[in-house]
């Protein structure tokens, strides 16, 4: 289904992280750390919730992670077993309420949440909830599962999930926490990752549950497996198990994007390394482009780097740090009143004269969304004495927004919906401007499954309806 220029219904796109584990000794400190691995995921606000003595004890606030969580505040969430969410900065973010992880206190015990994607029905469940007496606190998506859960009759809550989860159409990899489990569920098409690992401790294993793998490298934990689409997986002080849902869709919609931008470059997502995946952009990059006649590639600190290595090892063109990075710019830094040509941009990416200075340059991000950030770049890149300036992206042009839980912006802010190539190379100042194409970008991240993925911001296909 095609869909031209709308918007969220609910006002919400959770682009977020979650975090689980069960029978650790240290389960919220483990849960700080995951979380503060994942901290690219969502940078609004931060939440954990520990089980301790069948009570969910809950912290949760806007900031980053290592703002949020004190000494005094981890020794405080006190249990083996907790969950943990990061939340990405959106519409109405100064409701605490909608920071996650949600709790409540429901007639099968005490339950709480934390959700990552996008239920593209939430409108019409959330009007049919409310005609039945619910009452809603926030506006995010992850409310709803408690309602339905709530208004279900059985008292075992994987019976309810298994009942109430095939009403839901869209998006989401979630954790929940009840008085007796740890539980991981990702919906029937896959589109946001959620993998399972566990950590030896005093003779047995803590299982771990998160959204990307990176977090299970900084806590010690094995990589055991994917949660599969539409299954729901749990582990008790009894036992582990999963089963999936049925009659679901079974076609997966991986979420493409998760490779070209999201996921930390050391992960391994949907069973594929992201850096060598965006390695392989880089080199269909160069391959397609063909010899281009260039004195260097230098990267879009820090999104480009892994593209453009590949780029250079491709085409066998010298690689350069040409722009650096300031990774310590706070999100209240205060600007001077006085106006500075592109100051904005300066504050975190500054050029090197020394490297660019009457050079033929290739300049390979990531991706190419509004085409402000690339202008100003581009901009930048000639005030330091570049030639020439090429301008190459590892991904095709963004011509639709996401609704299953990326935070793109809507279709007629999507530069690339509306002007041609060469329209939008004139406007961000490129000598040329060229991005990967369809076919390059399905064989960099699986040549052998590329039907398994969602393409939707680059092909305006979406592989559900859209409400």
């Amino acid at each position: 289904m095609q869909v031209h220029g709308q918007k969220h219904s609910h006002g919400f796109r959770e682009e977020c992280a979650v975090f689980g584990i069960w029978n650790h000794p240290e389960a919220s400190r483990l849960s700080y750390l995951g979380l503060y691995a994942l901290q690219h995921r969502g940078q609004e606000a931060a939440g954990i919730v520990s089980l301790h003595e069948g009570q969910h004890l809950l912290h949760k606030a806007h900031g980053l992670v290592a703002d949020v969580f004190s000494e005094e505040v981890l020794d405080s969430l006190k249990g083996q077993a907790s969950i943990g969410h990061n939340r990405y900065s959106t519409t109405g973010a100064n409701e605490k309420y909608n920071i996650q992880p949600l709790k409540a206190n429901l007639y099968n015990g005490p339950v709480s949440i934390a959700h990552n994607g996008n239920i593209i029905n939430s409108k019409p469940l959330r009007e049919s909830l409310k005609k039945m007496g619910s009452i809603f606190q926030g506006t995010n998506d992850t409310e709803l599962f408690l309602h339905l859960i709530a208004r279900n009759e059985n008292s075992d809550m994987l019976t309810c999930l298994k009942e109430e989860l095939p009403k839901l159409e869209g998006a989401f990899s979630m954790v929940m926490l009840t008085d007796k489990q740890l539980i991981a569920a990702r919906d029937p098409q896959g589109f946001r990752p959620l993998v399972l690992g566990e950590i030896e401790v005093n003779g047995g294993k803590a299982k771990v549950v998160s959204s990307e793998t990176c977090a299970f490298d900084l806590i010690g934990a094995k990589f055991i497996r994917e949660i599969e689409p539409g299954e729901i997986y749990y582990c008790n002080d009894k036992e582990e198990g999963s089963f999936f849902l049925e009659d679901v869709p079974k076609q997966k919609s991986q979420c493409v994007f998760e490779h070209v931008y999201f996921s930390r470059p050391d992960s391994v997502v949907f069973g594929n390394s992201v850096y060598e995946t965006r390695k392989k952009l880089g080199c269909h990059l160069a391959i397609e482009d063909g010899d281009m006649n260039a004195d260097l590639v230098i990267p879009v600190p820090d999104s480009g780097v892994p593209a453009a290595i590949g780029y250079s090892q491709q085409s066998g063109l010298p690689f350069e740090l040409g722009i650096i990075r300031n990774h310590y710019v706070g999100r209240t830094f205060i600007e001077p009143k006085q106006s500075i040509r592109n100051f904005g941009v300066k504050v975190k990416l500054n050029p090197q004269e020394a490297i660019l200075k009457g050079k033929k340059i290739i300049v390979v991000d990531d991706s190419l969304v509004r085409g402000t950030t690339s202008q100003k770049i581009i901009n930048l890149v000639r005030a330091f004495g570049a030639k020439e300036v090429h301008m190459r992206i590892a991904a095709p042009p963004t011509i639709g927004p996401c609704y299953y839980g990326v935070d793109t912006p809507s279709k007629d802010q999507l530069i690339a919906s509306s002007h041609s190539n060469e329209e939008i190379r004139k406007y961000i100042g490129a000598d040329t401007l060229k991005y990967v194409s369809m076919e390059g970008l399905m064989k960099a991240v699986d040549d052998q499954e590329s039907e398994k993925y969602c393409a939707a911001c680059f092909t305006d296909k979406y592989p559900t309806p859209v409400y």
